[in-house]
């Protein structure tokens, strides 16, 4: 995604150009960054080549998404200018950077997004290889904002997770759970309805885990969501399972709202529970069935949307065909299927990977079932 995005005209302004990526919790970020660089007097532009500063917000979630990202890094790097690299490569895989960019002017982490003016600003100072890191979470929903699109507006209500699944390197860049203060969280709705916003999209690595450190749930948060004036809907993303179970009945009675969009992101990742023990997840598949049986009584028309990884270092054929019945009994509406690739320094990385071409054909495999129920 390149974005434009354009104040007031000023003779010799700035520009900066942005090209975004990634989940939408990054996208989240991004609109921050975007509204610093505005109120800083910056043009944002459209076309790398009317850039003074080029900033590429990355993600690095699996292999193949972090190759795109690094392609798109020296490319943009060739150009001669500045080069900003933000979101969560620059915690997953700095290294890489370094390699395919090594004159770039900066990076900066998820926690340092309000610092994007001090990089554009030291960058065309002609300062170069700046890091912009932290150890220390922000809550950026008090952060300004630019809405990308005018009838969405995009809520982030935490950053990070509990979890530490041997697979995922996200958490490298998000770190741990921290929630943001749920006043917070609805005075920027409030103020995206009084503007006219029609859908409000709650985000963040893990709605479910939301409110644990603060002594609060995401059920509550919900309930008094729809309970602000105005005529809107709530999109509720991502949520583990063992989150889920835990605050299940008042979460199927706040999804009950007229106000939710009957719509459940649950990720099984695995039909097999010896898989999901290596996975360092927090559930059984007998969860992850409870879950969806309790939200299908509640809600029958409820859109379920899992994701599942073929081929997870010590995936047997027999645990392989535990994930196809599961996802044929359950049928969800949406499967997104991930080949399994290591992650730079996750512990799943170290484990005996299994052939290619097993992942090509369990991959191949489940997709054909996907499409059938």
């Amino acid at each position: 995604m390149s974005l434009s995005a354009h104040p007031a005209s000023r003779r010799n302004q700035r520009t900066v150009y942005v090209e975004s990526y990634g989940c939408t919790a990054n996208r989240f970020d991004l609109e921050v960054m975007l509204a610093h660089l505005t109120n800083a007097g910056y043009k944002v532009v459209g076309d790398p080549e009317k850039g003074d500063v080029l900033v590429i917000n990355t993600c690095g979630v699996k292999t193949q998404t972090e190759s795109r990202m690094l392609a798109r890094l020296q490319a943009l790097s060739g150009l001669g200018k500045p080069v900003i690299v933000a979101g969560c490569l620059p915690k997953i895989n700095m290294q890489a950077i370094r390699r395919v960019a090594p004159s770039f002017a900066a990076v900066l982490d998820p926690y340092s997004v309000g610092r994007i003016t001090d990089a554009v600003g030291r960058a065309l100072a002609g300062e170069r290889n700046m890091l912009f890191l932290s150890d220390r979470p922000v809550v950026k929903v008090a952060q300004p904002k630019v809405r990308l699109n005018r009838a969405v507006e995009i809520v982030q209500i935490a950053e990070g997770c509990t979890g530490a699944c041997t697979f995922c390197c996200v958490r490298f860049a998000r770190g741990r759970l921290f929630s943001y203060p749920k006043e917070l969280i609805l005075d920027r709705v409030k103020k995206a309805v009084s503007e006219g916003v029609r859908e409000v999209w709650i985000t963040s690595q893990d709605n479910g885990a939301y409110g644990l450190d603060i002594k609060t749930n995401l059920a509550e948060l919900l309930e008094e969501i729809c309970r602000v004036d105005g005529d809107f809907m709530v999109r509720v993303g991502m949520m583990n399972p063992n989150h889920a179970m835990r605050i299940l009945e008042p979460l199927i009675e706040a999804y009950q709202d007229r106000k939710v969009f009957k719509f459940l992101h649950l990720p099984l990742q695995s039909g097999d529970d010896d898989v999901l023990r290596r996975m360092n997840r927090y559930y059984t598949v007998e969860d992850f069935i409870e879950v969806v049986e309790s939200f299908r009584e509640a809600i029958p028309r409820i859109t379920l949307a899992t994701d599942i990884i073929c081929g997870f270092p010590g995936e047997s054929e027999e645990a392989f065909e535990r994930t196809m019945r599961v996802i044929e009994d359950v049928k969800p509406d949406i499967v997104n299927i991930s080949k399994f690739l290591p992650r730079p320094r996750t512990p799943a990385a170290s484990m005996r990977q299994l052939p290619t071409k097993t992942l090509k054909e369990r991959s191949r495999r489940l997709s054909a079932l996907a499409s059938r129920i």
